[in-house]
């Protein structure tokens, strides 16, 4: 049996996109919603991974490193897609066994990133 366990975190961050035509070209803001996944066996103990421990890790891989940033200083092009990219590797170089992660950017409009 597998089993996935997820849990949710937000950041706040501005960035702008100038090759875009619309609006998005200018600086703003968002209050990004993470959702990020785990999936496995249960172990021994009755559980995939602590919650606790997930939660350690994001704080440490993104969310201190993206809250209350300009993601231009951090990425060349920020959009979403390439945002939960970023995302993903961090959490994954940190040996986080991530099997899907989830990045609103606003209320009805995210990303899903999945492992293959």
């Amino acid at each position: 049996m597998r089993t996935s366990v997820t849990r949710a975190f937000s950041f706040e961050a501005a960035h702008q996109l100038p090759w875009h035509q619309g609006k998005c070209q200018r600086l703003h803001g968002h209050s990004y919603r993470l959702e990020v996944t785990v999936a496995g066996p249960i172990g021994p103990n009755g559980i995939v991974v602590d919650f606790s421990d997930v939660r350690r890790v994001v704080q440490r891989e993104v969310i201190d490193r993206f809250d209350h940033r300009y993601l231009n200083d951090l990425l060349d092009n920020p959009t979403a897609e390439l945002v939960a990219a970023e995302i993903w590797k961090s959490l994954e170089a940190a040996e986080l066994a991530v099997s899907h992660i989830r990045l609103w950017e606003t209320a009805d409009s995210w990303v899903e990133l999945q492992a293959d």
